[in-house]
């Protein structure tokens, strides 16, 4: 691992600081590294293909980012959390040498996790392609007024909800927004994704739990506006008749995990007590 981008989110005011810190350690250690923020992704997606690892500080938000740039290259993400609850990084920014120098030396192991695309169409054209880590989110605008959203499962319709929205979520968006609006908690290596209504009004309004090779597509009927995005980030304007078909992303995202496979439940539970704590 002789190449290694150092990715920071320049609006942490300690996330500039820390880069530099990591950059010297890493120099240190004769390993040729490139610095940069969140605002010159187009520099990091020019090098990619030369990089062995991603290091990327601060929010969830912000690994969510680097982990969509690096999916198609395979090359893997090690978080270091800067935000509010970072169940994507792997380290702190107090305890990050210990671990990275276990990624450097070669003694971690690569965890996969599924990602979601969605295809937009309109009169049957396409208008927009998305790919998402967390969610793909079918919603209202600003405007304070129910969708109709017709859910077809591999060609068959299966229901219509008349809610705020319709989450699609993989198991990483399960701590997510979808936890927020009631879904369930999914394992990270679980090769499912999940479709969850916000607010439903007078409709069916469990989670819907799906094999990784269903598709999913989402026909909007409204009077007003309505919008899809993916990983909060990413947003598209919707017209009343477009479809938004959702299936399983033809790459994974990577990450390079020090702690054992089981680490997931005792971290969700750590963060989950803290930020219960903070209330």
């Amino acid at each position: 691992m002789r190449s290694i981008a150092v990715f920071y989110n320049s609006s942490i005011p300690e996330a500039a600081p820390l880069a530099g810190e990591i950059r010297d350690w890493l120099v240190e250690k004769d390993i040729d590294v490139w610095l940069g923020e969140t605002s010159q992704r187009a520099k990091l997606e020019q090098i990619i293909d030369d990089l062995g690892l991603i290091v990327v500080l601060g929010g969830d938000g912000t690994t969510l980012l680097g982990a969509r740039i690096a999916a198609s290259h395979e090359v893997p993400i090690f978080g270091v959390n800067l935000g509010r609850v970072g169940f994507l990084s792997e380290a702190t920014p107090t305890a990050w040498q210990g671990k990275l120098g276990s990624v450097i030396r070669g003694e971690f192991w690569i965890e996969k996790r599924l990602m979601l695309s969605a295809a937009i169409t309109r009169d049957d054209r396409p208008i927009a392609v998305l790919s998402a880590l967390n969610d793909i989110v079918v919603s209202r605008g600003s405007m304070v007024r129910v969708v109709r959203f017709h859910l077809f499962v591999d060609g068959d319709h299966v229901i219509t909800y008349t809610a705020d929205g319709l989450i699609a979520a993989t198991p990483t968006g399960s701590t997510a927004y979808s936890m927020a609006a009631g879904g369930p908690l999914l394992p990270p290596r679980l090769q499912n994704f999940l479709v969850l209504p916000v607010a439903p009004h007078l409709s069916f309004e469990r989670p819907i739990v799906f094999h990784q090779e269903a598709k999913i597509k989402i026909r909007v009927e409204m009077e007003h506006e309505a919008i899809a995005t993916a990983d909060g980030q990413d947003a598209i304007d919707l017209q009343s008749g477009d479809e938004v078909t959702i299936g399983k992303h033809t790459c994974e995202s990577h990450f390079a995990r020090v702690d054992e496979p089981s680490y997931f439940y005792h971290r969700l539970m750590q963060h989950l007590s803290f930020w219960s704590r903070k209330q």
